[in-house]
């Protein structure tokens, strides 16, 4: 009755998931869709779920054997599953025409039990107040109410608050052994507060390669025309990153971002072949066909920057084809949106496009104030709190690091700002002025 998706699904299932799909969005929605989108953008969706190895496709079948219902269990990342020994499950969904007859029930269970064998110790779900059978299951299989968010979406001009609900999924006696230290073992026993938060985990350091003409370049506050030659072989610097212990890639295409296509392309496939860390990639990705070409070829995130003004179509079915794997990168003076490689100045603020890109669906923002951009004068901490305090996906900090002492601001900012996950860090590393080492012991350091 229930399958796990492990492999591409056959056409007869992808047309039946795709009308029940239809069924449940016109019903109310699922999946972060309140009208359906044509069958072609949904087939690219459930594919390239199948690519992300942190979310598991989960089918329901009835007694035919046809597919009439679907869940994702999202699971933590391979860096934060120290840290976060829970799940969550979402976009739950049952066809109209297919319930009453305990598919839901038997969905949540298995769910659930894959989560524990996945090591999970909390299972987590978030519904929409207004789905009130939903709500209703969730209770009966002993989920927590715990919080409420009072702006949870806008529904054809109304506000909508969201439910959350946790469920521990293993015996009480074990919760003793995953909390911390310093918290006393009979408060881990109450259901009615939330869990215990795990430790902070740091903040992940994000080392750039910003490639102009096939050499490691640096720009100061954007403008080609001032830039500082440091390399002409990015992928033997891409493993001295590496070798440091550095675990992200931040890459970006400069004359991409200018040209409006992607024009290093062959430093960057030298770049993803000769290093196994993950390359988050900006510049020139300006359509579907591009995107997808690079995350065919190894990359693990795609920074859309330009597109985020001017085209967020293509941001939001970039976003559900390849969830997870599209980024927005927000650059800005003075708090106003910069494109075209920065050479444009729009009158949209920062913040504005950021809840924009939020709604869309992307897994993080990347924050760049151009004024402090090459000029080591430190990060802009008050426009970069504010964002991350304005949206509830993760915000990379970038633009003016120049010490270690800016790198200390940022973690002890990031003590009261949850949402800051990371910085990127160019100039000042190849100018020598930090050292890896010692940005990684500031950074990986709880905040």
């Amino acid at each position: 009755m229930i399958d796990r998706a492990t492999s591409p699904l056959s056409q007869e299932d992808m047309d039946a998931l795709i009308e029940a799909t239809t069924a449940a969005i016109i019903d109310g929605g699922t999946f972060g869709w309140l009208y359906p989108p044509g069958p072609q953008d949904m087939q690219r969706f459930f594919e390239g779920l199948l690519l992300v190895p942190e979310r598991e496709l989960f089918l329901v079948r009835d007694h035919e054997g046809v597919v009439c219902g679907a869940g994702l269990l999202a699971h933590p990342t391979s860096r934060s599953e120290l840290y976060s020994p829970k799940a969550c499950l979402s976009s739950l969904f049952i066809a109209p025409y297919a319930r009453r007859r305990g598919y839901g029930l038997a969905l949540i269970t298995t769910m659930v039990k894959r989560a524990q064998r996945r090591g999970s110790k909390v299972v987590n779900c978030e519904v929409r107040e207004d789905q009130h059978a939903a709500i209703q299951l969730i209770a009966k299989l002993d989920f927590t109410h715990w919080g409420t968010h009072p702006y949870y979406t806008r529904i054809e001009g109304q506000t909508v608050r969201g439910l959350f609900f946790s469920k521990l999924v293993v015996p009480e006696q074990e919760v003793a052994q995953w909390q911390p230290a310093d918290m006393p073992a009979a408060s881990a026993a109450s259901h009615d507060e939330p869990a215990a938060s795990p430790a902070p985990s740091g903040l992940t350091l994000y080392p750039a390669i910003d490639l102009k003409g096939g050499a490691c370049v640096r720009l100061r506050q954007g403008e080609m025309d001032d830039a500082t030659h440091y390399s002409d072989n990015p992928p033997a610097q891409a493993q001295l990153f590496a070798d440091a212990g550095c675990t992200h890639l931040h890459v970006v295409d400069l004359d991409g971002a200018f040209a409006g296509h992607s024009a290093n392309a062959d430093a960057v496939e030298k770049i993803i072949a000769n290093t196994a860390l993950p390359v988050q990639l900006g510049g020139g990705l300006r359509d579907m066909r591009t995107i997808e070409r690079w995350l065919q070829a190894g990359v693990s995130r795609v920074i859309l920057g330009s597109a985020a003004v001017k085209d967020p179509d293509l941001v939001r079915q970039a976003a559900r084809a390849w969830p997870g794997r599209v980024v927005a990168g927000i650059d800005a003076r003075q708090g106003r949106v910069a494109t075209e490689g920065w050479a444009e100045v729009s009158e949209l603020t920062a913040i504005d496009l950021a809840k924009r890109m939020e709604d869309a669906g992307v897994a993080r923002i990347i924050f760049t104030e151009i004024s402090r951009d090459g000029m080591l004068e430190g990060l802009d901490l008050e426009q970069t709190a504010e964002l991350a305090r304005s949206v509830s996906i993760p915000v990379i900090a970038s633009g003016g690091v120049g010490n270690l002492d800016h790198l200390k601001a940022l973690r002890n900012i990031a003590q009261d700002v949850p949402g800051i996950e990371g910085v990127i860090v160019g100039r000042a590393l190849y100018d020598g002025r930090i050292s890896l080492p010692d940005a990684l012991k500031v950074l990986e350091a709880p905040c």
